[in-house]
């Protein structure tokens, strides 16, 4: 390569820092600048709400480089407080734009590469401008909310938006001891996410003292004293010290749309598979672009730190000659919420549907390891697969422990192109302290492929609305269990004595059964169709029920597997 080679990189922190590092490991001839806007290159934006918790104490934890450190290692010419303010492609020339003095440079390039990121949304309400109606994207956007929170502990907290930096930074200032209210304008949080599998959230919130408001939007905010008041569209008010803005983002696409490059139908800027846009010699990546959505291949919006890094490294490998290539974006992320973890990848059922997207759908709620060691926590997991070849499209999981494991074995599941009936296959770790013999992925492999080999059909709690007396429902849990609740109209036969009243099971009819979690089900249900009966099971279970309906469920046991599942 030329040692002419001049790398510019506009945007630091995970695309544009990753970027320049890849370059430098590829090439020590080049000449690499990377201009920052900003006074930190590369921190951990991830980490933010942890340390407006205390969580993470000390706020340098969060600085990953310096511009000194990036100099030393990877003799990177660092400018922070630097803007690019224009880019001339015919030329390959940006302006910079010292911030501090507003002396501008016209800066030429052999290769530029983009990483502008994403800015919050502020929807223009009235009184949005008040110095209490904070984002948080960056270190000042924390320092700001740091000095807003009372010194004393204690005060008020109003976050605008449920979404995953909604959700973690309730959680971190309920940890600071403040008083907490979430307003969110769909009726349950998480909007990427399927309504039932967010209502153990939902709960986990309200257990945890979050005043939570679904359904509803802040119209306007004005001062009460030295209080910010918001308005609601239900004409309620909060009262607050600080209200937290965090309804979504939209990239950062200014620069390139005016210096001609392509934007997308989303609103990102255009690239191709090796994150060049419509100009050869220039590159962007990270929250700004448009990518493929993996399962469906449509444009999309994805802003993830992981896909962000990788994309930076692919921009630097191609203009250093590799022929690397970006291969789509699942949508794999992860949320804590307080004692519970969400975790999705690939489609929601939501999305499938407004893509027109045929899918099926089953439930699991399966313990995160041996329910006969201590401390096993129950993992509820929806799986949503194509029809006919049993394609991975997505996953859904909510618990107490091991969401994460599961859903990175099926995003790798998913980024492979295997099936529900490779999950069954899925060979992984087993002591009974981590998992089971049959892993909740195994289980959500055989209860899917159980449905596409028809071995069992299915019902939805969305089909009791119209029930016309043709079906029974079948309660198969246990007399006690039954008592505990159940669904109205349900008559119980428990699953071990079911062969003893068969001749009381009316054969005209449809039996609808279900059971806690929906392992008792299946077993009645393949029980009673070899009987000849007509029989579906509910997936999931009462569980899945209770979620679905969004009231509180029973309290939930683990289903206790059979001795001889771990070889025993």
């Amino acid at each position: 390569m030329s040692p002419s080679l001049r790398i510019l990189v506009v945007g630091g922190v995970a695309g544009g820092a990753s970027a320049a590092a890849r370059a430098r490991r590829l090439s020590e001839e080049a000449d690499i600048v990377l201009f920052e806007r900003g006074s930190y290159v590369s921190f951990a934006n991830c980490g933010l709400p942890y340390h407006i918790g205390g969580v993470i104490p000390e706020r340098g934890r969060l600085l990953v480089q310096t511009p000194e450190s990036l100099n030393a290692r990877f003799d990177i010419d660092v400018r922070i407080r630097t803007e690019v303010v224009s880019i001339d492609p015919q030329k390959q020339v940006v302006v910079a734009r010292d911030l501090d003095s507003g002396r501008e440079s016209v800066e030429a390039y052999d290769a530029l590469v983009l990483s502008p990121g994403a800015e919050a949304i502020r929807p223009a309400l009235p009184g949005f401008q008040d110095e209490k109606v904070l984002t948080l994207r960056n270190m000042g956007d924390m320092d700001r909310i740091l000095a807003a929170i009372p010194p004393g502990g204690g005060g008020r907290a109003l976050v605008v938006g449920g979404g995953f930096i909604g959700l973690e930074l309730a959680e971190q200032l309920r940890h600071r001891g403040m008083a907490v209210a979430m307003v969110e304008k769909l009726p349950h949080v998480l909007g990427v996410a399927d309504p039932e599998m967010t209502f153990p959230l939902q709960e986990e919130l309200g257990r945890q003292g979050v005043d939570l408001r679904l359904g509803r939007s802040v119209t306007a905010f004005e001062r009460e004293g030295e209080s910010l008041l918001a308005r609601l569209d239900d004409g309620d008010c909060l009262s607050c010290d600080v209200a937290v803005m965090s309804v979504g983002v939209r990239p950062e696409a200014r620069l390139a749309r005016e210096a001609g490059l392509a934007i997308g139908p989303t609103g990102g800027i255009r690239v191709d598979d090796q994150m060049r846009t419509s100009h050869p010699n220039i590159y962007a990546v990270g929250d700004a672009v448009e990518v493929r959505d993996f399962v469906s291949q449509d444009p999309a919006l994805i802003p993830l730190a992981g896909p962000a890094n990788r994309q930076g490294r692919i921009a630097a490998e191609v203009i250093l000659g590799r022929a690397s290539r970006y291969k789509a974006t699942q949508g794999t992320s992860i949320c804590k919420v307080f004692d519970l973890t969400f975790a999705m990848t690939g489609l929601s059922e939501a999305a499938l549907r407004r893509k027109a997207m045929p899918y099926q759908r089953i439930y699991v709620h399966p313990a995160d390891h041996a329910t006969y060691y201590p401390g096993a926590q129950p993992i509820s997991l929806k799986l949503l697969f194509a029809p006919g070849d049993g394609r991975v499209l997505g996953a859904q999981a909510v618990g107490v422990a091991g969401v994460d494991k599961r859903i990175d074995v099926i995003a790798m599941a998913q980024r492979g192109g295997l099936t529900v009936f490779d999950l069954e296959d899925a060979e992984l770790c087993y002591a009974p302290p981590y998992g089971s013999a049959k892993d909740a992925v195994n289980m959500a492999g055989f209860v899917a492929s159980n449905v596409l080999r028809g071995d069992v059909a299915l019902w939805e709690p969305e089909e009791l609305a119209a029930l016309d007396g043709n079906q029974m429902l079948l309660d198969v849990r246990t007399f006690q269990e039954h008592a505990g609740g159940s669904i109205p109209g349900a008559v119980c036969a428990p699953v071990d004595e079911l062969r003893d009243r068969i001749e009381d099971l009316p054969m005209e009819k449809e039996l609808l059964v279900f059971c806690q979690v929906g392992l008792r089900g299946y077993v009645a249900a393949r029980l009673l169709a070899q009987r000849g009966f007509r029989v579906r099971n509910l997936s999931g279970g009462y569980r899945r029920y209770a979620m679905w309906k969004g009231t509180h469920a029973v309290p939930l046991a683990c289903e206790t597997p059979a001795r001889s599942e771990d070889g025993k």
